[in-house]
């Protein structure tokens, strides 16, 4: 493996919110229906085929809440499905946009600044690289550069 992992969201949370427990709003995930586009699980790292059960949810990747803990939506099948290994590969599924917001972490879970930039997907894992060489950087995230929805965490290896 190399320098750097994607990280999928950890299966017992994901159970628990497929077992209808709260989100971060407190709220139960409301469910739908894939239509097959664009509808990203954030633990298997696949889209929902269509036709299959959903779950919107709201998300925090964060332990605690503080002043930069961002809340916001993502995906999530409905029905049990199994985690996406960590890999220094980035996901097939994040292979069809065209760029990703790149964003560092301190190790108090704090926005590092100047971390976060609009990313090329072909530029992610080196500039990632270049981010995990300073000392202040604990983790990355990888969100949508359209809507700034968490995809995946990205970690040193």
């Amino acid at each position: 493996m190399g320098l750097i992992k994607f990280v999928a969201m950890g299966s017992d949370e994901a159970e628990a919110f497929q077992k209808g427990g709260p989100d971060a709003y407190g709220m139960k995930p409301e469910r739908r229906l894939s239509d097959g586009n664009g509808v990203p699980c954030r633990h298997c790292l696949r889209s929902v085929p269509e036709g299959k059960p959903y779950l919107i949810l709201a998300y925090r990747p964060f332990p605690q809440t503080q002043p930069y803990a961002e809340t916001g939506p993502i995906f999530l099948c409905a029905e049990a499905c199994e985690r996406a290994p960590d890999s220094d590969v980035m996901p097939e599924l994040f292979r069809a946009r065209t760029e990703w917001l790149l964003r560092g972490y301190g190790h108090d879970d704090r926005i590092v600044y100047g971390t976060g930039a609009v990313t090329p997907k072909q530029d992610i894992c080196t500039r990632a690289h270049e981010l995990f060489q300073r000392d202040d950087i604990a983790y990355l995230h990888m969100r949508s550069a359209q809507y700034n929805c968490y995809q995946v965490r990205i970690d040193r290896a």
